[in-house]
């Protein structure tokens, strides 16, 4: 604040007074802290906590849901990232398809809580990323089980016939059922459209395949007229073939029209769609959802499908898909935790699976949650000295275990000192454990917030500070704890290899020196209101080689 607008604040009067005392208002006790760790555990997702079942009424008629029974369900996930997400970008290369697929599997973990994935046949590419990825089943079995994806037209029937010598056990036929789609689109009618449709089924278990209906535009379709008797046709079709080629349904929410709110009419309403399915003799474990996010429901009705019925969540990774994209994996395995706890899934590799986009030139959105830069980054002063505290007063949880990314903090006009006092903790430990042990002298962070300050407020600064400038000025002003820190992390010294400020004497006294050369100049100019900027790295750079040639590249 500004010296003259400090003064004027400074001689305001209240403008009223109000007879309240304060004090005697306030009857609640001074208590205790109350932070629902049952809810909230922290080191583990967030928790589904349910106080009773739900009524939803159906064609009429209350039917009863119980969430908490279904915690305890066989809830899973199926991923179609390279089939749906492929429709959103160019297409993956053979080698990135596998780089994922094998990522997929990590995540999954040894449970195989990610069951399945698809893929197109229709091209070379297409036909050797799937061999390649059955042969990477093959040896980790525990790995999403590659299935496939066709038209439900008779015209792609030869495809049957490459899964058929191929090994591959599923597949997906795109069954179209919304009027929109049955009458204008494919130029069928709904007899003409169920023959065709059940003709693949029969023509793929007959060579020992399953199909998955891919019921798409379910969420316009005539539920009553043709979407439920086709789902009759399809569970005595069941009773006709083996456990193991009985039919799967995805529900395909392909507008994002789907709502996950009790009460909503048919054929938006999820609850009712799932309920509608299992009503018509297809058990849960062979119902999926597969949604999309034009309406930003896209995992709000996912967990929705899985709490009223639906056995299987389909997503892709970082939520590709057509248009606005279906949903995230990353999230999805969240959620799941969240409901059934970890169960061997990593989710430490959400966070390689991110770089590994980027490293591929995708853009991944800094606000992106999970994975985004800033999806557990502050730049709030008020927030980073809530982290110094406790981390838990500003983490979704302990990102640091889940994800394998601590919290991190940005420097701009609004981080004060609280802020900058947390960024210069999390900048000197060496992991996150230590960050609360270390204290630096308060004068030192005044120093820093000046310069902070004079950028924004002198030089009109309209950037946020980047940690390579913070690093300058801690190098200048706290040089006993930065300079070891800074080398370590710059030459990625580990271990025993750590340098310590012991090791770094000469450098320590060489900035010293420096700092008190500099502030004498400043004095000698009359500029003592500027404050002083920071150690380069070209600089540091150049001591490490004259006073530690052993470090040197």
């Amino acid at each position: 604040m500004q010296k003259k607008l400090k003064e004027r604040i400074l001689g305001l009067t209240p403008a009223r007074e109000i007879p309240i005392d304060v004090a005697k208002l306030v009857t609640i006790p001074e208590g205790q802290p109350r932070l629902f760790e049952e809810t909230f555990p922290y080191v583990e997702a967030p928790r589904f906590m349910f106080s009773g079942k739900v009524t939803e009424v159906v064609d009429g008629h209350p039917v009863t849901f119980d969430f908490d029974a279904r915690k305890r369900a066989a809830l899973a996930i199926s991923d179609t990232t390279f089939r749906d997400g492929q429709q959103a970008r160019p297409p993956y290369t053979r080698k990135q398809i596998i780089d994922l697929y094998r990522l997929l599997g990590r995540l999954s973990g040894p449970n195989q809580v990610i069951t399945a994935t698809e893929f197109f046949v229709y091209s070379d590419g297409d036909i050797a990323a799937l061999e390649a990825c059955l042969e990477e089943h093959r040896v980790h079995p525990s790995y999403p089980e590659p299935t496939c994806w066709i038209r439900g037209l008779t015209d792609d029937a030869i495809y049957l016939k490459l899964m058929q010598h191929l090994g591959v056990r599923e597949t997906g036929i795109l069954t179209s059922c919304s009027d929109y789609h049955v009458f204008l689109k494919l130029r069928k009618n709904w007899r003409t459209a169920s023959i065709e449709f059940l003709n693949m089924a029969k023509l793929a278990a007959e060579r020992d395949i399953r199909v998955r209906f891919h019921l798409e535009d379910v969420t316009r379709a005539n539920m009553d007229e043709f979407v439920y008797p086709f789902l009759e046709m399809i569970a005595r079709f069941s009773d006709a073939v083996p456990d193991s080629l009985r039919p799967k349904i995805r529900l395909c929410d392909t507008m994002g029209f789907g709502l996950p709110y009790p009460g909503v009419d048919l054929p938006r309403s999820v609850p009712k769609l799932v309920h509608k399915v299992r009503q018509a003799g297809i058990p849960s474990h062979r119902i999926e959802w597969h949604g999309h996010n034009d309406f930003h429901l896209v995992i709000a009705n996912a967990v929705a499908a899985w709490l009223y019925g639906c056995d299987v969540l389909n997503g892709t990774l970082l939520g590709f898909g057509e248009r606005t994209g279906n949903p995230p994996i990353e999230a999805a395995v969240i959620m799941y935790q969240a409901l059934k706890g970890v169960n061997g899934t990593d989710s430490r590799v959400i966070s390689e699976i991110a770089d590994y986009f980027r490293a591929i030139g995708v853009i991944v959105p800094p606000n992106y949650p999970l994975v985004g830069d800033d999806s557990n980054r502050t730049r709030a002063g008020i927030h980073g000295g809530g982290l110094a505290l406790d981390e838990r007063i500003y983490q979704i949880f302990d990102t640091s275990r889940i994800l394998g990314r601590p919290p991190a903090i940005t420097i701009t006009d609004k981080s004060g000192l609280e802020g900058i006092a947390y960024w210069v903790q999390c900048y000197l430990a060496q992991d996150v454990a230590e960050r609360a042990e270390i204290a630096v002298k308060k004068t030192r962070i005044v120093e820093i917030a000046k310069w902070v300050d004079h950028h924004y407020d002198h030089l009109e600064r309209a950037t946020s500070i980047s940690d390579d400038e913070m690093a300058e000025q801690i190098l200048l002003h706290i040089p006993e704890a930065a300079v070891p820190a800074r080398i370590n992390k710059r030459y990625n010294l580990k271990d025993k290899a750590v340098a310590s400020a012991d090791d770094c004497v000469p450098i320590i006294a060489w900035i010293k020196d420096e700092k008190k050369r500099r502030a004498q100049e400043a004095r000698e100019k009359g500029r003592t209101d500027i404050p002083l900027d920071g150690i380069s790295m070209e600089t540091l750079d150049r001591l490490v080689r004259e006073h530690l040639p052993h470090l040197r590249r």
